[in-house]
């Protein structure tokens, strides 16, 4: 029994407990009929067998590595018999031996001179940089003064796939690794898009052309990867994924070498490549170059997936949007999801599609994490642990862009007059009926701009603009987020868009609460156009208050200064709110409310307290800072405490605190 034998006994008796019947057949038959062939070549080197009478039998069993690979690669016969050559070198200790012998030299080792001499139907093809054997880097050529003379070595790769391990190419790792399976795909608009890539496939294979790139475009990464993987079971074809942010780290050299390898891999494996530019920044010209480069050059089939179209130089690319499911879509999952439990939960599936706008993963994970946190036998208790785990799932990753507003205020917190408060009750009860009305009642269907829920909050500093929104989303129990568009707006042209885009797709899966502060730095008074600055500049206004419309939540604009805003803008918001400066009976109300019950307290008089003539939002500073002061001399908040507090704060609006304002305080 030869060396051969031996190590495929060991390995086969290794993985066995691992096998099952099927592949354990698969395995020994591999073993065989490469022991066969090896046994051949090995009679070649030692003269046994006449070059013409060499015959390799086909397999009986189908599919084994040799056969599959020299059918993949289309090896000619001597070039499979090279490739074997060198394969013995590995698998057998004495074949240095053998190959001297064959060569009639000191020369232990394989080589073209020798793979010439012994092996049938030799032609120097076969040795050339651009024949099969070398261009797929199935075999290398080491050091030597002569080429035909030096020693070659087979791939450590495809070594191991001949004896019948297929594992990636080591040098691919971290680069790339097999997709993991997806769920069954449950929307039917996902399934089509799926459908159309794999007849696109199959019919560009029935031609001379090469397979068109396919790009995926959208935010919804998890339904892109289940049509790729759908897609690629339907033509029969492995998947692999590639992250383009770890390719466009690379030098062009470093590129080209991914390139020939994967091109290999995906031969040897039939494969697709995924090539997830989701997290790319497109505005980085290096990195847009890179991913480029391996686009243009890469002629496997190729799946991109990135949230804009990409533009390809050379090679065809067809774009294909994906969607998240329709409301339709997404009920029905949610069913699925839910099973029985579903049909108890009294219209509630209706709000949280109305509400949320999830894929099918997430609706999944949602009704799983919801279950197993011990709702299932409360309706009622399911209905809020799927309400908040929604709420968790779909909460936006807005970066620098947007600060979330923890939320502590309640309807009694805020002092208004009793218009206003109606107002905002108002706004909370068309969030809180929105699928109600729109869907049940059928006013989704009729026309206008949208169906976004959009509100103005006009006041002075400190009048509560924030404080509302805070009770509104505690209500409602909604994030909230605050952007300040003096910060988002940009002098560059575009980037204000871009921005507010960002702000509104991360946003809208969750229907967070969004509060877009200091609207002046982009709603003033709209001018004439006069060059290409002010014309961009309606542009950014004309985009905001569009996808303010098409926001599934609810969008609030604050403004300090109402009488500088726009009127056309005015009449596209739905609600606006005008928060008025407290007068004295307001300020004293906020004053007996603004410290909390464990505060102590000594002699405080709110009618006098009520002689500051300022708003909620500094009278709250000065309640604070005065708190500090007591806490740090022992003693409860009293009114010589509140003096000293409302001096720094005057001091700080550069006002000056009147004898009128503070007479019989102390």
């Amino acid at each position: 029994m030869g060396i051969i034998e031996i190590d495929m006994k060991n390995q086969l008796f290794t993985h066995h407990s691992s096998l099952t019947s099927d592949n354990l057949e698969w395995y020994e038959a591999n073993e065989k009929y490469l022991r066969n062939a090896l046994d051949v070549i090995r009679g070649l080197l030692t003269s046994q067998h006449p070059k013409e009478n060499i015959h390799l039998h086909p397999p009986h069993h189908p599919s084994l590595a040799l056969s599959e690979l020299c059918k993949a690669f289309q090896l000619s016969d001597f070039e499979r018999n090279l490739l074997l050559l060198c394969a013995g070198m590995e698998l057998d200790g004495n074949w240095g031996e053998l190959c001297a012998k064959g060569s009639n030299s000191v020369q232990s080792y394989p080589t073209f001179n020798l793979a010439l001499k012994v092996l049938p139907q030799g032609h120097w093809s076969a040795f050339l940089p651009t024949g099969r054997l070398r261009k797929w880097q199935l075999i290398h050529i080491g050091p030597g003064a002569v080429v035909n003379l030096s020693p070659l070595q087979i791939d450590e790769r495809i070594l191991h796939y001949l004896v019948g391990h297929d594992h990636l190419d080591q040098r691919l790792r971290g680069i790339v690794k097999p997709l993991e399976a997806q769920i069954e795909i449950q929307v039917p608009s996902h399934l089509q898009i799926a459908e159309q890539l794999a007849n696109t496939w199959s019919r560009s294979q029935q031609t001379s052309e090469g397979l068109p790139a396919v790009q995926l475009c959208g935010d919804e990464v998890a339904s892109k990867r289940a049509i790729a993987s759908h897609a690629c079971q339907m033509l029969n074809i492995n998947l692999h994924i590639m992250s383009a942010a770890t390719i466009s780290a690379l030098r062009n050299s470093e590129i080209d070498d991914v390139l020939r390898l994967w091109e290999r891999e995906s031969i040897l494996t039939n494969s697709a490549l995924l090539l997830d530019c989701d997290e790319l920044d497109a505005t980085d010209i290096t990195k847009e170059s890179a991913i480029a480069r391996l686009i243009d050059n890469i002629p496997c089939p190729l799946i991109i997936s990135s949230l804009d179209r990409r533009r390809s130089l050379e090679r065809p690319v067809i774009n294909i949007e994906v969607h998240k499911p329709s409301t339709v879509e997404q009920r029905a999952i949610w069913h699925n999801a839910l099973g029985e439990v579903a049909s108890s939960l009294n219209g509630h599936v209706e709000t949280l599609v109305s509400h949320f706008s999830l894929n099918a993963t997430t609706i999944y994970t949602v009704c799983t994490e919801a279950k197993g946190k011990g709702g299932i036998g409360e309706n009622t208790a399911l209905s809020t642990l799927l309400w908040d785990t929604c709420r968790s799932q779909s909460r936006p990753r807005l970066d620098e862009l947007a600060q979330p507003i923890e939320l502590g205020s309640s309807w009694d917190d805020l002092v208004l007059p009793e218009a206003q408060r109606q107002v905002l009750r108002d706004i909370a009860a068309h969030v809180r009926q929105r699928a109600k009305v729109y869907e049940k009642w059928g006013f989704g269907n009729k026309g206008g701009r949208g169906l976004g829920i959009s509100a103005l909050f006009a006041g002075a500093s400190g009048t509560g603009k924030t404080m509302a929104a805070e009770v509104i989303a505690d209500e409602l129990r909604l994030d909230l987020y605050r952007i300040d568009l003096s910060q988002v707006v940009s002098k560059y042209i575009g980037e204000t868009e871009k921005n507010l885009r960002r702000v509104f797709d991360a946003a809208e899966t969750g229907g967070a609460i969004l509060l877009f502060d200091e609207a002046d730095a982009l709603f003033g008074k709209r001018s004439d156009v006069k060059d290409s600055h002010d014309r961009h500049a309606n542009i950014e206004v004309g985009y905001l208050l569009q996808r303010m419309e098409a926001y599934r939540g609810l969008a609030i604009l604050t403004t300090n200064l109402k009488s500088s805003l726009d009127q056309a803008f005015m009449r596209r918001i739905r609600f606006i709110v005008q928060f008025p400066f407290p007068d004295v009976n307001q300020r004293e109300e906020i004053w007996q409310r603004i410290f909390p019950r464990k505060t102590p307290t000594a002699g405080l008089d709110p009618g006098l307290l009520a002689r500051l003539n300022v708003s909620g939002g500094n009278i709250r500073n000065i309640a604070l800072n005065a708190a500090f002061l007591a806490a740090d001399a022992g003693e409860p908040v009293e009114m010589k405490h509140i003096l000293q507090a409302a001096k720094s704060e005057y001091a700080k609006l550069e006002r000056p605190l009147t004898d009128a304002e503070v007479r019989d305080w102390v």
